[in-house]
């Protein structure tokens, strides 16, 4: 898990996202409440949120390539993303699950919480395309 951290995209890195945990073998990714994630005063930003779900749902994808041995890229196709509550000022969690990895295509979804994993404040669904890498 260790590599990943170091592998946040700068996005990710700009808003303080960080690696703390591993849930059924994907990384849960933590973005504190900032100026930087704020929308309107007290409440995350959706775009923020969005994301959090896509830097979860990436950290996901790439685990369980690593876990078959593969090192394909991937492109995002899809992404269908569900705002159920508001999410307010206090660290926000994220983790994806893939629910299919074919040959060429993977499927996720991701969620991302406060407080209780149970209540999710945002769900994510996305679908990426996979592109094995070529030899040079």
């Amino acid at each position: 898990m260790t590599d990943m951290l170091s592998a946040l995209p700068p996005y990710a890195q700009a808003l303080d996202m960080t690696i703390v945990d591993e849930l059924n073998g994907a990384p849960v990714i933590a973005m504190p409440f900032t100026d930087r994630v704020q929308g309107r005063p007290g409440f995350l930003h959706g775009g923020a949120i969005s994301g959090l779900l896509e830097i979860a749902a990436i950290a996901a994808i790439h685990q369980a390539l690593r876990a078959k041995g593969s090192d394909s890229a991937i492109k995002q196709v899809n992404v269908t993303v569900d705002f159920m509550r508001g999410g307010v000022s206090q660290m926000t969690y994220a983790v994806g699950e893939v629910t299919r990895l074919g040959r060429t295509m993977a499927n996720v979804e991701a969620r991302a919480w406060q407080e209780d994993r149970n209540k999710p404040i945002t769900m994510g669904y996305m679908h990426y395309l996979i592109k094995a890498k070529r030899a040079v």
